[in-house]
């Protein structure tokens, strides 16, 4: 389980810019597909061998009672109820400045370990930096975000922060189901339809569900852990939880789990929130399966199922190996069926495949639609490897690639999948040259 940072401070101290300085090179990205929300709200990076989600907040204001600093003001509230350490940025340029107190008198509050960073100094012997120490969060860190002075200095204050999160102990082979959604979309009652039971608070206000609820039972003898995000939120000064920043509460839960239902509201359609969701469940390699839920609110005709997964896959490309299930929380349609396709996603994305059959279908592949050649050179796949599972991850080792074009690392993906299946999981192709 990984650790989250939130980056706070007032606008245009340069936390975007610090964000965008850490996360550079490190980032948790496995492929360059097209499509894929790249949110610079969050992502995963590493320091000295931790990981830890780096989370980008808006601007603290508390001169102005306008709706949208009300909301950034939430929005910032939760980040940091949620984060694990805080890194509070300031302008050492222009020096502290009132919102900068009020900033560090939230942070004192919450209790929880802050970071304090100096930014845009450039001569880290000018005392002028000395004055942050004014704030009562211990040594200012001076950086500069942009030139990507003392970042090093600052990253090591955040290891050494960094809390060590207990491991989930579970049955090795229990299947951890996140549920994941915007508020509101039925997370809650869903659950409970799964379980069987009334164990979840239900309620028709979003965030009413205030402790973590990890749900262990058994079914066919195969034991489950329920993860329900809805239930991630801890008690909190926010009372109203924010569209965008109620994401982060979601990051936990899929890092935790094996198979991901991203719950969709089918009166509502795909929404950006929903993009972020199941884009990070995406990049976290997670086995995933698109709920749309309500959909007894849906008036029905005969080709209504297939124009509203039309317009799913048109606003989630990336999840093309997502299986979608229809269903109402409500009415209990169809959600018993949801276990059959966890379980089959789940053995998908364990699947192994042995080293002679996994060439014979690459270069079966290669026979068919040769890749195309650049300048006159010519990729070369000499051999591929099952690297791991969960998600499938093979390597393929090849004589340059550079020459591995994107529409052509697509088509052998979509050779595997033909040849083995792996539906619900994405597939990571890794590509190293020969003498790697």
């Amino acid at each position: 389980m990984k650790p989250i940072v939130a980056i706070v401070g007032r606008p245009n101290v340069g936390k975007s810019t610090l964000f965008n300085r850490i996360v550079g090179g490190r980032t948790a990205i496995v492929e360059d597909t097209p499509g894929v929300t790249r949110d610079r709200l969050y992502r995963d990076t590493s320091w000295r061998g931790r990981n830890f989600t780096l989370v980008d907040t808006g601007g603290l204001e508390f001169n102005r009672d306008d709706t949208i600093t009300t909301m950034v003001r939430q929005q910032v509230e939760v980040a940091m109820d949620e984060a694990d350490v805080i890194v509070f940025v300031t302008d050492g340029k222009e020096g502290l400045n009132p919102n900068d107190h009020m900033v560090a008198d939230m942070l004192r509050r919450i209790r929880k370990p802050v970071i304090l960073a100096v930014n845009k100094i450039e001569r880290f012997k000018d005392p002028a930096f000395m004055e942050f120490y004014q704030l009562g969060l211990g040594d200012p860190v001076p950086v500069s975000a942009m030139h990507g002075m003392n970042i090093g200095d600052l990253l090591d204050k955040i290891y050494e922060a960094l809390p060590d999160l207990p491991d989930d102990d579970y049955e090795p082979d229990a299947i951890k189901i996140a549920v994941v959604g915007r508020p509101n979309v039925g997370k809650s009652s869903l659950v409970n339809v799964l379980l069987g039971q009334e164990r979840v608070i239900v309620s028709d206000v979003p965030g009413t569900t205030r402790d973590a609820i990890d749900t262990v039972f058994q079914r066919d003898n195969q034991e489950y852990v329920i993860i329900d995000t809805a239930g991630l939120r801890r008690k909190s000064r926010v009372e109203e939880p924010t569209e965008r920043y109620s994401v982060i509460r979601s990051l936990r839960a899929i890092d935790r789990s094996d198979v991901v239902l991203v719950v969709i509201d089918a009166t509502e359609g795909v929404t950006e929130q929903d993009k972020r969701i199941a884009g990070y469940a995406h990049e976290a390699g997670k086995a995933i399966i698109l709920v749309v839920n309500k959909w007894d609110l849906i008036e029905k005709d005969a080709n209504t199922i297939n124009r509203f997964e039309e317009g799913i896959r048109m606003e989630l490309p990336f999840l093309h190996y997502a299986p979608t299930a229809f269903v109402s929380a409500l009415t209990r349609k169809r959600v018993p069926k949801l276990f059959d396709l966890v379980d089959f996603v789940a053995e998908q994305a364990a699947r192994r495949v042995a080293t002679s059959v996994l060439n014979e279908v690459i270069q079966e592949a290669v026979r068919l639609t040769p890749p195309p050649s650049d300048k006159g050179r010519r990729l070369k796949i000499l051999y591929a490897t099952q690297a791991g599972v969960k998600p499938p991850k093979f390597i393929l080792f090849v004589n340059n690639p550079k020459l591995l074009h994107f529409s052509y690392k697509r088509y052998l993906e979509n050779q595997l999948r033909q040849a083995f299946g792996f539906e619900g999981n994405p597939v990571w192709l890794l590509v190293r040259k020969r003498d790697e």
